[in-house]
């Protein structure tokens, strides 16, 4: 079989290789964390708290955690923090003349702006591990053993260990990011969903198994669904629009150069899963600011922390869109496509070099980022439909969302970049010649 030829070839190359078997021993690093409790807590006394993240947001939170938050593990809050710092970091560049002079100065200044982003994570840490901790002493007191918590060592000191264990996911992804697959953070997030897929389909299976009335039926028909959807998800990160491109015939000597005619593809989704991946992080605010206690909050707050309702879908949507907008000023930038274009001989056909391409690239890229960042959207808001289809809340998670997405993105990320290896070295890919994998070209990895 060609898939067995494929795995064999990538074992053959030694940096590949290398690459996976590193990737593999972070991996379990982390899910060992994940299990991993705070010092002082009983892990049977936590069956409120798992009560608690088993719907709504908090369960989206416990989700991205790999169900770290649940066992009040070390990384019990995960790898959001540090995406919700990048995102102010994000916003200051375009709105900071210090962060934007930062930003084009090359690699010295990305690295400075790492260097604030992870001080900012800490910040954001030393705030929410308190609030977790409020939280968790609320959850236990339910099962008889409450925590003491106020200005004593046990807040102390595990706040100090939640934050480092968030850094620690971090510099997981980090090390993932130069020393494995690539695309780190993704990847950890990646995992953490992945880890809850198994229980989720054993849940609804056994679910709807004990339905009367054609109970194995309608789990077949949502299987059927959830391939349609992920099939639509692949279309939607591969999809492009190729722009016909002509180079100017130029002779050297005796050889003639140009002359031929190529095309731009443009992606309909150009940033990928990010505007998911930050929409969700600031969806994820409401539970920093009332402390992961939505019950004393009022209910403005409340109706932004039922992932299922109206209001939150809808905002969750917006920022999708916008999201999708931001990144792709960041990622698209016509006036350098053009001005290659134009070093390089090349002009679109019926369009002034210069001024009039830049212009064109960036109207095309409007038409083309507006109906894909409402795609784009709306299968991140279909597990609400699927939970009004009495769909269970752990599974309903995988019919869009940010899950799905987030899975189809970083995993056809990851198996370009390993077929990018098996072409360089003269072997075959994982499909047959002509059919390669699109991936994330162009598109923030963490």
């Amino acid at each position: 079989m060609k898939f067995i030829e494929t795995c064999k070839n990538i074992w053959k190359i030694e940096d590949l290789r290398n690459r996976l078997l590193t990737t593999a021993l972070f991996v379990l690093i982390y899910r060992f964390g994940s299990f991993v409790v705070l010092p002082g807590i009983d892990p049977t006394a936590l069956t409120a708290l798992k009560g608690q993240t088993a719907g709504g947001l908090m369960a989206l939170l416990d989700m991205f955690s790999g169900g770290a938050f649940s066992n009040a593990s070390i990384f019990a809050l995960g790898i959001m923090p540090y995406i919700s710092a990048s995102i102010v970091i994000q916003l200051l560049s375009i709105a900071v003349p210090y962060f934007q002079k930062m930003q084009k100065e090359g690699e010295s200044g990305r690295q400075k702006m790492n260097q604030i982003t992870r001080y900012l994570t800490v910040a954001i840490l030393l705030f929410q591990g308190p609030s977790y901790l409020v939280n968790l002493s609320v959850q236990m007191a339910q099962a008889g053993q409450p925590l003491a918590i106020g200005f004593n060592w046990f807040t102390i000191s595990s706040t100090i260990l939640l934050t480092a264990g968030s850094m620690f996911v971090m510099w997981l992804g980090e090390r993932i990011t130069d020393r494995g697959v690539g695309n780190g953070i993704s990847f950890i997030i990646l995992i953490g969903i992945i880890a809850r897929l198994p229980g989720a389909l054993v849940q609804e299976f056994s679910s709807r198994l004990n339905d009367a009335g054609g109970g194995l039926i309608v789990f077949l028909l949502e299987i059927v669904i959830l391939l349609l959807v992920f099939a639509f998800a692949i279309m939607l990160v591969q999809g492009t629009r190729r722009i016909p491109v002509q180079y100017a015939k130029r002779i050297q000597g005796n050889k003639q150069y140009g002359g031929v005619r190529q095309y731009i593809p443009l992606k309909v989704n150009a940033a990928n899963v990010m505007p998911i991946i930050f929409a969700q992080a600031i969806m994820f605010i409401p539970i920093a600011i009332v402390g992961f206690r939505a019950s004393e909050s009022n209910a403005f707050v409340q109706a932004f922390m039922d992932n299922n309702g109206f209001w939150y879908n809808f905002v969750f949507a917006l920022l999708i869109i916008a999201f999708t907008y931001f990144y792709t000023a960041i990622i698209i930038n016509p006036v350098q496509m053009a001005e290659n274009l134009k070093l390089n001989n090349g002009f679109i056909p019926g369009v002034k070099p210069g001024k009039k391409t830049a212009e064109y690239i960036d109207t095309i890229m409007s038409r083309i980022t507006l109906p894909g960042s409402i795609l784009l959207a709306i299968i991140a808001i279909l597990p609400a439909f699927a939970r009004l289809f009495g769909v269970s809340m752990g599974f309903a998670q995988f019919f869009g969302g940010t899950s799905l997405l987030i899975m189809v993105g970083v995993i056809l990320d990851t198996l370009q970049q390993i077929e990018s290896h098996l072409l360089m070295r003269h072997y075959d890919g994982f499909f047959e010649s002509g059919m390669r994998i699109k991936g994330r070209s162009g598109a923030m990895a963490y």
